[in-house]
């Protein structure tokens, strides 16, 4: 089952890095790993998005951090945990950090993806069905075991405690994966430019130091053309800084164009076969292209999917093709 982190633990030991001095190392001891990667390219682990389309155009590098922005209600915490589904069936070890959601909501999220289908249907209604509901979200507390915790902390959170409460979870629990929900949380509030870039900054810091991956879920402006507006990075809220600072930027962004029309039209909508959803990358900084993905969305399972026709996603295997 997954774990809880709370502020039972004492963070203060760490909220700073150890001493400078030991950083500074003589650049010969990086050539034998230079080396060594131009020899043997291929051994180094690879840690990829869910969809098979995208393996070729993206990977998730250690040490960086990757910005997932969108405007409210477009899907960016659905689409985070879908990717923390997947990173543990990659034998990653995952911390979500959801200071807008408590953990109960996001672990029935998850155990909704993970069984693909919907537990407010009829046939979950009756006593055989909440049986077979349990035992598979009993499943998904097995398998999740030793993959993910959850720091349980909601509101406004000190961003000083997050820090520390990711370098604990990659020190002390071998995490390899932080998913921080959202930016504004850890903020004095959306003016607040200065600390905004100064958490970041530590992110980054902290990831690259301890060779683990964060995840920062921060909101978009409302534009002015409307929630039918495709967003960029500088359209992210507070400091500018933010999309200068980060690694990676992913914007996710709903059709809503094809939502409205469906509601309005039904059958007769002439965008019935565009796809639900854009996840949209404005920046890699270490990768070679800035890719567009289409997905679509199962409202049983609320999981996206690569393409209409694809099967829903078994998350225990990689690729995560059903047995």
């Amino acid at each position: 089952m997954a774990e809880f982190i709370t502020d039972e633990i004492d963070f203060s030991a760490y909220l700073r890095e150890t001493d400078p001095k030991t950083k500074v190392k003589p650049a010969s001891m990086w050539i034998a790993e230079l080396i060594d990667r131009l020899k043997n390219p291929d051994t180094e682990k690879k840690v990829f998005l869910p969809w098979e389309k995208t393996r070729k155009l993206f990977t998730f590098r250690h040490g960086e951090v990757t910005l997932w922005a969108g405007q409210n209600g477009h899907g960016k915490s659905l689409v985070t945990s879908q990717i923390a589904l997947s990173l543990m069936g990659q034998n990653e070890k995952v911390c979500i950090a959801s200071f807008e959601m408590k953990p109960q909501t996001t672990l029935a999220r998850m155990s909704r993806m993970y069984s693909g289908t919907n537990p407010f249907s009829p046939e979950y209604q009756s006593e055989s069905g909440i049986k077979a509901l349990t035992d598979l979200y009993s499943e998904f507390g097995e398998w999740s075991d030793n993959k993910l915790w959850l720091y349980d902390q909601q509101g406004t959170v000190d961003a000083e405690k997050v820090i520390g409460m990711s370098r604990y979870c990659a020190k002390e629990l071998g995490i390899t994966h932080v998913i921080i929900d959202s930016l504004m949380k850890c903020s004095r509030g959306e003016d607040d430019y200065n600390g905004q870039k100064d958490f970041v900054d530590e992110l980054t810091a902290l990831a690259r130091d301890n060779m683990i991956h964060i995840h920062l879920i921060h909101h978009m402006k409302k534009p002015s053309g409307g929630e039918y507006t495709v967003c960029g990075k500088y359209d992210a809220k507070g400091s500018g800084a933010i999309s200068d600072l980060v690694d990676n930027f992913f914007v996710v962004h709903r059709n809503k164009e094809k939502s409205d029309d469906i509601a309005t039209k039904g059958k007769m909508s002439s965008r019935q076969n565009e796809a639900d959803a854009f996840l949209i990358c404005r920046k890699q900084r270490n990768g070679e292209d800035e890719p567009k993905f289409q997905l679509w969305f199962d409202r049983d399972s609320q999981q996206f999917k690569g393409d209409e026709s694809d099967a829903l996603m078994f998350f225990p295997n990689f690729p995560h093709r059903p047995s």
